[in-house]
């Protein structure tokens, strides 16, 4: 089994405008709504990929319904902790004009202590069902940043973190399998800018040398990179043509990861297919319904190229 894992879904409205103009009324073309966030759309990429899967996080007041009842559509197994405080409810604005989306975040709420121990709880009973954990998102206000670390303490199979910052740092000397942040995410984490491929290269090092065993970092249509502590390499993909809609590409790459290593598959060969994963995701509005045999052929196209200082690029 996988376990999607993780405190802040979402549930999201996706605004499509023929033209967005900013400081003007502005017309929405399409409206739809959608359990997001992203334990929720990891969760639902890695149902969609095939195999056992669960995901696991904390809903509550009106959203939770809407939720339950699109989880429950699409057959995607799961387990939840409700909280007093109402799921967070958040915006996309898509322009098709510019093909530019425009996220409008509300942090996630407070959960009460016993809420939070009941999800400590239901982690570890569910983890230890798992292959493969993808532990994701962002720490609602007042839950301590050491508060993955317990989950990743309690672990014992290969897990995915998506998640940035001191509490990411906190969990590097338990040896995780992979840690995934965008780039954006990891100047956060180190507390530095990244300007160049040099010190981005740097940066994901000092995570291998904290404990990370594979580092992956997204930077949007950019390549992707890939270290341990010493190996490198960089992955480049073919064009996916119209982007539909980008918004979760990372968390499909996270689940499409998570696949390939509960299916026995190298690392390189997981990282190429969490890509894949990500590119059939731009394609289409929902988010992470995808097709294995799709990924699996565009996972093919997915150039890999090893890199180092005998590299001149």
């Amino acid at each position: 089994m996988i376990l999607c894992a993780g405190l802040s879904p979402a549930w999201q409205q996706v605004l499509v405008f023929d033209r967005f103009r900013y400081g003007e009324v502005n017309r929405a073309a399409e409206s739809h709504w959608f359990a997001q966030g992203k334990v929720l759309n990891a969760g639902v990429a890695a149902h969609s990929l095939g195999g056992p899967s669960k995901t696991l996080a904390v809903v509550g007041g009106p959203p939770r319904e809407s939720i339950e009842r699109e989880f429950s559509a699409l057959g995607v197994p799961h387990r939840w902790v409700v909280t007093e405080s109402a799921t967070r409810v958040c915006t996309t604005i898509l322009d098709r004009t510019t093909g530019r989306m425009t996220e409008l975040v509300e942090n996630a709420r407070p959960i009460r202590p016993e809420e939070l121990d009941e999800f400590r709880r239901a982690y570890v009973e569910e983890a230890a069902e798992a292959r493969v954990v993808v532990l994701t998102g962002s720490l609602p206000a007042g839950v301590p940043e050491s508060f993955y670390r317990e989950l990743v303490a309690a672990t014992t199979c290969p897990m995915v973190l998506d998640f940035r910052g001191v509490g990411l740092l906190g969990c590097l000397d338990l040896h995780p399998r992979v840690v995934k942040p965008n780039r954006e995410e990891l100047s956060q984490t180190v507390g530095r800018p990244l300007t160049d491929d040099a010190a981005l290269l740097d940066a994901m090092r000092d995570l291998n040398r904290r404990g990370a065993r594979w580092v992956v970092v997204t930077q949007g249509a950019g390549p992707v990179w890939v270290t341990s502590e010493s190996e490198t390499y960089r992955l480049t993909s073919p064009s996916v043509g119209r982007v539909v809609n980008p918004l979760g590409s990372g968390d499909c790459l996270a689940a499409g990861m998570a696949w390939a290593i509960a299916g026995g598959r190298t690392m390189l060969e997981a990282v190429r297919i969490g890509v894949a994963a990500a590119l059939e995701n731009l394609a289409q509005l929902e988010i992470g319904r995808l097709d294995s045999v799709r990924v699996l052929r565009q996972a093919d196209r997915v150039r890999v190229e090893p890199w180092g200082s005998t590299c001149t690029r």
